[in-house]
């Protein structure tokens, strides 16, 4: 299990697929800060409820020049089902192996009511336009997530 990638270092290198078998490469996005948030599974309560919260929202981010990531380890149909049930505007990206979730320090172990398991730590990692990161939520919350993401982007500025 990795460590949690901290602020002010390079951000860890990543190509994944989209929803639709498209790759995004991190480099890329050079030159614009890139929200990428990584969430358990597609279609559960918690994390509709992020992604509503970040669609709701993403107007305000591409008017900031930001393009936000969702990662799961979910399949490339799952994801799709997910974007168009709730008209999701942004990629979600499919870590099927982790590898991402891992150098990101997002995939580690959990405990729900005693049980151990791995998974992706519900977290937020805030990219600056020079490929750094400038800040990192880690085991978010959701209720009012999408306001603290905002205000770093536009500290960023």
């Amino acid at each position: 299990m990795a460590d949690w990638i901290e602020a002010g270092t390079k951000a860890p290198a990543f190509t994944l697929p989209n929803a639709d078998g498209n790759k995004v490469k991190l480099s890329d996005l050079k030159g614009q800060p890139v929200v990428v948030y990584f969430y358990p599974k597609d279609d559960t309560p918690g994390c509709t409820k992020e992604a509503c919260a970040f669609r709701d929202r993403y107007g305000e981010l591409t008017d900031l020049g930001v393009q936000l990531l969702g990662v799961s380890g979910d399949t490339a149909e799952s994801h799709q089902d997910f974007r168009d049930k709730y008209d999701l505007p942004f990629p979600l990206l499919v870590d099927k192996d982790h590898k991402m979730s891992e150098k990101y320090g997002a995939y580690r172990e959990k405990n729900m009511y005693g049980k151990k398991s791995m998974g992706i730590q519900r977290s937020t990692f805030l990219i600056d336009a020079d490929g750094k990161v400038a800040k990192v939520w880690k085991r978010v919350r959701v209720d009012g997530h999408d306001d603290q993401v905002i205000e770093a982007v536009k500290a960023l500025a």
